[in-house]
């Protein structure tokens, strides 16, 4: 009998190699590499003589589409970062802080969903006594909801073979073993195998499977990279566990767009949407204060409203500090330096801190004109005019780029009841926005130019 082929894979970034390191070479991680059997096709299998004839090959002229039908699952912000609903055969992958709401929004969707299919909770964490439980506390309906408390993957497989669910939840892919492996629960052979066992079963039955993942201490899914690639969507479920707001955004997406943004409001009945999520992250001022500008910001196919504040305060140190929470902090430096260099506003012997409310992060750089407003704002002690909202790009060279879907950044501001904007000339309007005063400016010293005659 042929010795079985071993490798040696690492624990942070899924990496092979054929004998063991105490380092490894691709992540360079300390005594992170641990062995795993590969399994080889033997020479008269049917799979290895499949492959030899190349057995499934076709033409890409010749293979039937369909539009793929979606399944709404009951909260209009989770269809939302899905990209309008389940889809048959997916496999979603669902990462997030511990408490933050992951179990509680995927039993509330599989209640609605088992009014008209059949679904299927396989618990690895939790008894079916504590699901049942908070199915109580929260007040659902989980009647058509089918539960299983088991980790050995081969009889999760033979439970789906013989329930035939249309929808499966495994919370959560860590506790999952199969008995195939000698290592433990949660490691990357592990996280690995039984990934790939139930993407294969939703791919030959038409199961929708939501897999629940943990994460590590700096926010990444636990286990091998690979993980993240096998399934069609990767969600990541954000905010503060003492706030009652979370947040939910698509990374990976096979059946919609990326960077969608789904906001709830945890209660005591569970995670509802927030219809009005722009109302989170502007803060009730009872009058105009310095170093306070709107930015219109766009998350997916949703443009949102959130408060840049800004405070510029006389540093006490050789280095002043610079810090930005919500955005990158590299960019608040550069930021800084062209607006010295092409407004004349300097701030080398100043402290700049810059927050977005709602604890919001914004990563696209259609914020920077309302950063820079805010940070003169704050050094003028001079509030913005009262319903003014801001965004636009600003180039090293000092001018104002256009940004992406500029006309429904500027409509939903005037449906919130905002009166002026100061945006990028080329995003102007063609035609008027009723209720509305456009400034269109080219550079950045005529946006600040039009905040010392406002």
């Amino acid at each position: 009998m042929a010795k079985p082929k071993t490798v040696y894979i690492c624990a942070t970034c899924g990496g092979s190699n054929p004998k063991w390191q105490g380092q490894c070479p691709h992540c360079n991680a300390w005594n992170t590499l641990a062995e795993s059997i590969v399994a080889e096709p033997r020479a008269g299998s049917s799979r290895f003589q499949a492959l030899a004839a190349g057995g499934g090959v076709q033409a890409l002229n010749d293979v039937e589409t369909a539009e793929a039908p979606r399944t709404t699952t009951g909260s209009e912000e989770f269809d939302r970062v899905l990209g309008g609903g389940l889809v048959r055969g997916a496999v979603v992958l669902i990462g997030g802080d511990p408490g933050i709401g992951k179990s509680t929004l995927l039993l509330q969707v599989l209640a609605h969903l088992g009014q008209d299919n059949k679904v299927l909770y396989v618990s690895g964490e939790e008894s079916a006594q504590q699901i049942a439980l908070r199915a109580r506390r929260l007040a659902v309906e989980a009647g058509p909801v089918r539960l299983l408390a088991e980790i050995n993957m081969e009889t999760i497989l033979a439970t789906l073979a013989a329930e035939k669910p249309d929808m499966v939840v495994i919370d959560s892919i860590q506790t999952v073993y199969s008995e195939q492996l000698q290592s433990a629960p949660g490691s990357v052979a592990q996280v690995r195998e039984c990934s790939a066992q139930l993407t294969r079963h939703a791919k030959t039955s038409g199961t929708t499977i939501l897999l629940v993942g943990h994460v590590t201490k700096d926010g990444a899914l636990a286990g091998p990279r690979v993980l993240e690639h096998i399934v069609d969507a990767v969600l990541y479920f954000e905010g503060d566990t003492h706030s009652s707001f979370r947040l939910i955004r698509a990374q990976k997406n096979r059946f919609g767009a990326v960077n969608e943004l789904g906001v709830f409001a945890m209660t005591d009945k569970g995670l509802r949407g927030v219809t009005n999520p722009s109302a989170l992250f502007l803060s009730q001022h009872a009058e105009p204060v310095p170093g306070a500008c709107v930015l219109v910001t766009q998350e997916g196919t949703r443009p949102l409203l959130v408060e840049i504040q800004a405070l510029v305060d006389e540093a006490h140190a050789p280095n002043p500090k610079r810090l930005a929470v919500g955005l990158e902090n590299n960019r608040l430096a550069l930021l800084l330096a062209v607006l010295h260099r092409h407004a004349g506003v300097a701030c080398f012997d100043q402290d700049v801190f810059v927050n977005a409310v709602g604890g919001v992060r914004i990563a696209e750089p259609a914020a920077d004109l309302a950063v820079l407003l805010a940070i003169v704002s704050s050094l003028r002690n001079k509030p913005l005019p009262a319903k003014l909202v801001v965004f636009g790009e600003v180039g090293l060279a000092g001018e104002v780029r256009p940004v992406q879907r500029g006309q429904e950044r500027l409509k939903e501001a005037a449906k919130l009841g905002f009166t002026t904007a100061i945006i990028p000339k080329a995003n102007a309007p063609k035609a008027p926005i009723a209720g509305m005063t456009v400034i269109a400016v080219e550079r950045l010293e005529q946006a600040v130019g039009a905040l010392r005659e406002a």
